[in-house]
């Protein structure tokens, strides 16, 4: 699937890259992935005005490594679907499964599979007491 869901662990809620680097770091990073981005949502494609910076991550579970993959710019809509925990509470879930069916160009069945597998994975990495992180990535987004 081009756009999917990203479950962080419970124990990496409210710890992210922004609290993590010295004054003015996140910036860089984000104006970088902006550029890059050209004005589209690198998702979706969809031209924007207003980008969001988005951090992924990747999960060496038998090794409980928490990686930085990359930072990359996206519209609020497909932000809204990765972040499908936050975008529930919100009372948004209908307009990001209509999101992520479009883009993905498939069916509400299939986005509910995908959902159920983002959460199995989810509720594995929760048994992982805790996440060391892997920040090597930043050499090249800075």
């Amino acid at each position: 699937m081009k756009l999917n869901f990203e479950l962080v662990p419970d124990s990496c809620w409210y710890s992210n890259l922004r609290s993590l680097l010295p004054p003015g770091g996140w910036d860089i990073i984000r104006k970088k992935a902006y550029a890059r981005a050209g004005g589209r949502c690198m998702i979706c494609g969809a031209k924007t005005a207003r980008l969001e910076a988005h951090e992924q991550w990747e999960y060496d579970e038998d090794n409980a490594v928490q990686k930085l993959a990359g930072v990359v710019a996206v519209c609020r809509a497909c932000h809204e679907v990765i972040h499908i925990g936050r975008t529930q509470l919100m009372g948004r879930e209908r307009e990001a499964a209509d999101h992520f069916m479009k883009v993905n160009g498939c069916s509400y069945a299939d986005y509910r599979k995908a959902l159920g597998e983002a959460n199995e994975a989810h509720r594995r990495r929760n048994k992982v007491g805790e996440w060391k992180l892997d920040l090597s990535v930043l050499k090249d987004l800075i």
